[in-house]
């Protein structure tokens, strides 16, 4: 059987998000301990949290929502490429070591090391890169940071970047433990219609 390597922080009330977002909560609406026949509850979160993918809505007045995103962009040969950068810098070129093998591509950063502790300095892309990625046919680009662009950058070049060559995205995916190599990468998102983005159970198979 083929080995599933889980790439998706556990989500709770402590799973850190953007600030000012919603973390995960849940409301109890009938439980079992209550006397009720069964459990039944509700989750409240922003749609950014944890492993997600972004819609072009989030970032392009008139993007698709995330229900009408092709779903072949969330799966298929995925390369994990380890990068040395330093906290609060973008990811460029130069930083990639060895040709760019599938089309899509995650980078292991290192800089977002706990999905329960939310750190500012987390590294990024750069919109350079995006086009680069993009002229080898990348077709979704993704990291294990909660963003592809720095948390201080208003104007989002790097997702700006992603829309001008209609690539997909991935952020928030835990990757400590898994080694750079290809894979295959399942992360399909919901069908949220209207939404900017949506949660996914991010999974690489060996």
């Amino acid at each position: 059987m083929a080995e599933l390597i889980d790439i998706s922080p556990k989500l709770w009330p402590s799973t850190a998000v953007w600030p000012g977002d919603n973390a995960p909560s849940r409301e109890v609406l009938v439980d079992i301990d209550g006397g009720a026949r069964y459990d039944l509850s509700t989750l409240r979160t922003t749609v950014h949290v944890g492993a997600h993918t972004d819609a072009p809505r989030h970032y392009d007045r008139d993007g698709q929502d995330i229900a009408a995103r092709d779903l072949s962009y969330y799966y298929g040969p995925c390369q994990i490429i380890s990068v040395d950068v330093e906290r609060g810098s973008r990811i460029r070129p130069g930083h990639v070591e060895g040709p760019i093998t599938a089309p899509r591509v995650i980078f292991k950063t290192g800089t977002f090391p706990d999905p329960d502790h939310w750190n500012e300095d987390f590294a990024s892309l750069s919109p350079e890169l995006v086009t680069w990625l993009a002229a080898q046919g990348v077709i979704l680009v993704g990291l294990d940071t909660p963003s592809i662009d720095l948390m201080n950058d208003r104007e989002m070049l790097s997702h700006q970047a992603v829309a001008m060559h209609d690539l997909a995205i991935l952020e928030g995916v835990v990757l400590d433990h898994v080694a750079p190599g290809t894979y295959t990468l399942v992360a399909l998102p919901l069908p949220l219609v209207g939404f900017d983005a949506s949660p996914v159970r991010a999974v690489l198979v060996k």
